[in-house]
């Protein structure tokens, strides 16, 4: 007796031959890329602790080169020994070694810092100058009426314009400018102990050797 065996019909689809684990390999790479990218970051954060780099300074381009061009306006109403404060230009700080601070009223840090910047204004060595970033006239008044004015000039940016040519990261932020117009150290963040024993007076002091 003889036993029919069906055949597949030609037209029909061709049975699932793929092995169930195909594409397994990808999958498994792109659910451990975010881990792996995590750990690789982890690593850098770590790497930069164990350096003893103070991560605060970062390094700028424009270290090295002319400052950019200021050309701002007065902060209206401000006064240095009862005199109206003069606006920010080139002029304002030509042939001075110049320490350039960029702060708000509204900038936390810029007020822990400013107890720092007033005793640096009382070096007869360095000229102290502020861009007002995007801030309040009244409110920026107010913050010198109750802290103190340090700066021997001061220029308001309410758009920001000046920051961005400056590469600012965040405020505030500092830049120590020659006589010569070329910026020579920038600070990130609030001035503190360390940051003028180690990086601020060293560059002054150098400054002041090469004049």
């Amino acid at each position: 007796m003889s036993i029919e065996t069906s055949k597949p019909d030609a037209g029909a689809p061709a049975p699932e031959t793929t092995p169930a684990g195909r594409g397994g390999p990808l999958r498994i790479l792109l659910a451990l890329m975010p881990l792996v990218i995590f750990g690789a970051l982890a690593y850098i954060f770590w790497a930069q602790l164990q350096s003893g780099r103070d991560t605060s300074v970062i390094p700028s381009a424009l270290i090295g080169t002319k400052a950019p061009t200021l050309a701002l306006e007065p902060l209206s109403g401000a006064t240095r020994d009862g005199k109206p404060m003069p606006a920010l230009t080139d002029a304002a700080i030509a042939g001075k070694l110049t320490l350039v601070n960029v702060w708000a009223s509204w900038c936390v840090p810029c007020r822990q810092e400013h107890p720092i910047i007033l005793e640096l204004s009382k070096d007869p060595r360095l000229t102290v100058v502020g861009i007002n970033y995007k801030d309040q006239n009244e409110n920026a008044l107010r913050f010198l009426g109750e802290l103190g004015n340090p700066f021997h000039a001061i220029g308001i940016d309410p758009r920001g314009k000046a920051a961005i040519d400056w590469g600012v990261y965040g405020i505030p932020e500092s830049y120590l400018v020659a006589p010569d117009g070329t910026i020579l150290y920038k600070r990130v963040g609030p001035f503190d102990d360390k940051s003028l024993e180690e990086g601020l007076k060293p560059a002054i002091e150098k400054a002041l050797a090469k004049s």
